[in-house]
């Protein structure tokens, strides 16, 4: 077919914007040069002939975006190089981080993760290692996600972050490449060569796009934050069912049709997403709006108008055409079957969050619940237009609630609907056909994703996350570029357009790169986010408790106070602050902040706890002792509690409660060195030397190398004329206290000390693994710092 035949279809009339059309000499000229461009960017998927038939195709069709910008053109595999490094240099810094926030519960607390559990657990278990059938289960149902925590744990032969982080980073570039073609078909339209290769008829657009997703700061929480990696995964598989959904479209010598096989491959890979994090199931619903808009080339805005008169001629308006309709009921019907089963999984029930996780879905008020919502949305959408000020926790006070029009913060979900309405009237009542498509596809990869976390279909159990916003930020880049290209279109320095966009792709990297940065340690990321949201009590509380944890007690009870002021409900921070005053001796304060706690909160077994350890400490016994099954009654397997319960016992000489409360500890945590060691000394202080040796001999074999364990039993086999078991005991005791100055040097950075004293305990015991390994950490970490003096 020659150029002079190829006739327009499109339903604006003219070509490309106005310009002089394809069949004209001009139009002809400029088709050869579009085609000899494809040549150099496609040369590896079909030879020059059957490119040009396909271009011919495409010509038929659709403008192309990248006549209008001036922008970088890179061959495909350059492109998607480009787009891996750019978005490994921008998370690159996390890789040797910590584990931070949510780490802690989501990984290292998770017994899923531990070989010991059985694989079909995680079946039956929420992202957090807790049953779904408990009433305390979130119901975030992520098995996939857990397993690959659990391999990277195994691989890796323990909790060691790194492992974990470089997964996450990769997985980000993987996607991020994947984004290319993506946007290739978003922007450019579905086009195949005679042999069934696709066509990236928008290079420039398409890259400039994947750039924009591969660099924006937003994304930092899912990259850096190892939980983050659930919404990771649930893109990768993602963007994986709609790339399998457009190889269905592959057209051969029968002419245009579709194979059920790769339909039903992405309504499975849909699956898979929604098994990483439930936001996956939303490409089902973005598959058949492309199918829709691109395949079919439906007009929404006369399709609704056929519906609403209910025309005959439906078929004309694209419903049958092509077999949409099969194709929909398929996603439709693999959608119901998976939600359906997920549904049963989970127990049937929803997720029980408290208010505050999320205030304004406990309002009373319609309006208050609506208008809060709004605000909101707009602040997600502000977070994607301008991601300068980011928080991992915006709960707890960090956004008040609107509660009448006439607060100004009314303002910014007017301006996100004035916007969002007038791009919706664009998308739907524009005679341009192209962008029609093209600020549907937006909005709809814009909102859709979003929808599991609007609070619309159920409670979520948070104002604003910043890890929800990742796959919506894929319509966030296309209508940016679309905005972008039309900016150029009318430009008539197009150059400083492309410079300007460049200093934002710059200024992203940096802000990505400095935010990595803060998710390396827990400090840096909860002390980042005080000057974002000053009004979170959840902020405070914890900078208050990483304070308290490195034996700052004092700052800790500033940011624990400060907490309990944001929010006089936050039991937490009444038990931990509570907790600090009574190691004070501020024993009065410390009560009233733990029995208003209690009072809040009534099953808050750790505060009743501490409340019983206030009032022992009060000499207030009895008070004590109710206090202490009170914290049991609510938390059955609760070893510390036993433990001060024997304390409590001991004291008031009721020594077989003591020692039953202190078995007890140890039967639910046989590890627990303090309940041996007492059991230990009260049988020795009582008379009972045989039965204290046989306490101390089971608790040995236990815990071997417990000092206090040896000591209590060699004094008590001293005391029994054991004097040769004794003497063994000692040694052995000595053996094993002899490494602590070298590990104490060690951490206390005097390294040249914790050497030597390391070799003087190996050469006691050559074979000390723990030793050996500390040793050998040591001469490693000193051999690096000379070389980096001698460089």
């Amino acid at each position: 077919m020659g150029c002079g035949d190829v006739s327009r279809r499109r339903s604006g009339g003219s070509s490309l914007g106005g310009r002089s059309g394809w069949g004209s000499p001009a139009g002809e000229f400029r088709t050869r040069i579009c085609i000899y461009f494809f040549q150099i960017c496609n040369q590896h998927n079909a030879e020059a002939p059957s490119l040009e038939q396909g271009f011919h195709r495409m010509a038929q069709t659709e403008p192309n975006l990248d006549h209008d910008i001036s922008w970088f053109l890179l061959p495909s595999c350059w492109a998607k190089t480009v787009v891996a490094l750019i978005s490994f240099l921008c998370f690159a810094n996390s890789y040797d981080g910590d584990f931070v926030f949510d780490d802690s519960e989501a990984i290292i607390n998770n017994k899923d993760l531990r070989a010991e559990t059985p694989l079909g657990d995680l079946w039956h278990h929420d992202f957090w290692g807790s049953k779904l059938s408990s009433n305390t289960s979130h119901k975030s149902y992520r098995p996939l996600t857990v397993l690959t925590f659990r391999i990277n744990y195994l691989f890796a032969g323990g909790f060691y972050p790194v492992g974990f982080h470089v997964i996450n980073i990769i997985l980000h570039c993987t996607i991020s490449v994947l984004m290319v073609d993506v946007f290739s078909i978003l922007l450019g339209g579905l086009q195949f060569t005679n042999k069934g290769r696709r066509l990236n008829l928008a290079p420039k657009t398409s890259l400039l796009a994947a750039l924009l997703f591969a660099v924006h700061p937003v994304h930092t929480e899912c990259v850096a934050g190892i939980v983050g990696r659930a919404d990771l995964l649930c893109a990768l598989f993602f963007l994986l069912s709609f790339l399998g959904y457009c190889k269905a479209f592959r057209e051969n010598k029968e002419g245009h049709n579709f194979s059920v096989f790769w339909v039903l491959v992405s309504v499975l890979l849909g699956a898979i997403a929604m098994l990483c994090k439930e936001q996956g199931i939303t490409i089902l619903g973005l598959n058949a709006v492309f199918d829709a808009l691109v395949i079919n080339k439906l007009n929404i805005l006369e399709f609704i108008q056929k519906l609403l008169r209910k025309d005959k001629l439906l078929e004309n308006a694209g419903l049958l055409r092509k077999g949409l309709l099969f194709r929909i009921t398929l996603l439709m019907s693999g959608g119901a079957t998976i939600l359906y089963i997920r549904w049963r999984i989970m127990g049937t029930g929803p997720p029980a969050f408290t208010e505050v996780d999320n205030p304004a879905s406990f309002a009373d008020s319609l309006f208050v619940r609506a208008i809060n919502y709004n605000y909101y949305y707009s602040l997600n959408a502000w977070l994607l237009l301008c991601p300068w000020w980011l928080c991992f926790d915006w709960s707890m006070g960090c956004i008040p609630l609107i509660k009448s029009v006439s607060d100004w913060r009314i303002i910014a979900l007017a301006a996100l609907w004035f916007c969002l309405i007038g791009l919706i009237c664009q998308a739907l009542c524009s005679e341009d056909s192209y962008k029609r498509r093209i600020l549907t596809l937006g909005l709809g990869f814009l909102i859709i994703p979003f929808l599991p976390a609007s609070n619309l279909f159920f409670r979520v159990g948070f104002v604003v996350a910043e890890r929800v916003i990742y796959l919506p930020s894929i319509g966030y880049c296309i209508l940016f570029t679309y905005g972008f290209s039309l900016l150029s279109k009318q430009a008539k320095k197009k150059k400083i357009l492309a410079v300007a966009v460049l200093g934002i792709l710059l200024m992203n990297i940096m802000r990505c790169a400095l935010r990595s940065s803060q998710w390396r340690s827990e400090e840096q990321l909860f002390r980042s986010a005080l000057s974002v949201c000053p009004l979170n009590a959840k902020v405070h509380y914890n900078v208050g408790k990483n304070l308290a944890d490195k034996g700052n007690q004092s700052a800790a009870i500033k940011y624990y106070r400060e907490a309990v002021r944001l929010n006089p409900k936050y039991v937490h921070a009444m038990n931990n602050l509570g907790n600090i005053l009574k190691e004070r001796n501020e024993l009065q304060e410390a009560e009233e902040l733990l029995s208003l706690a209690v009072q809040i909160q009534p099953d808050f077994a750790a505060a009743w706890m501490n409340l019983g350890i206030v009032q022992n400490s009060l000499r207030r016994f009895e008070e004590a002792e109710q206090s202490y099954w009170t914290a049991i009654k609510h938390r059955k397997k609760y070893p510390d509690c036993y433990y001060n319960l024997g304390r409590l016992y001991a004291d008031l000489n009721r020594h077989i409660d003591a020692l039953n409360a202190w078995r007890n500890a140890t039967v639910l945590k046989p590890e627990h060195s303090l309940a041996w060691n007492n059991m230990i000394i009260l049988l020795d202080n009582t008379g009972n030397l045989a039965q204290a040796e046989a306490v101390g001999r089971e608790a040995l074999e236990l815990i071997p190398n417990d000092h206090s364990l040896m000591f209590s039993l060699a004094n008590v086999l001293g005391k029994s004329q054991k004097y040769k078991t004794a003497h063994y005991s000692t040694i052995l005791l000595m053996k094993s206290l002899i490494d602590v100055p070298a590990v104490l040097y060690h951490r206390w950075g005097n390294l040249d000390l914790a050497k030597k004293h390391y070799e003087i305990s190996l050469k006691l015991d050559p074979t000390a693994p723990g030793t050996k390994e500390n040793y050998n950490l040591l001469r490693r970490k000193l051999e690096q710092l000379q070389k980096k003096g001698g460089a």
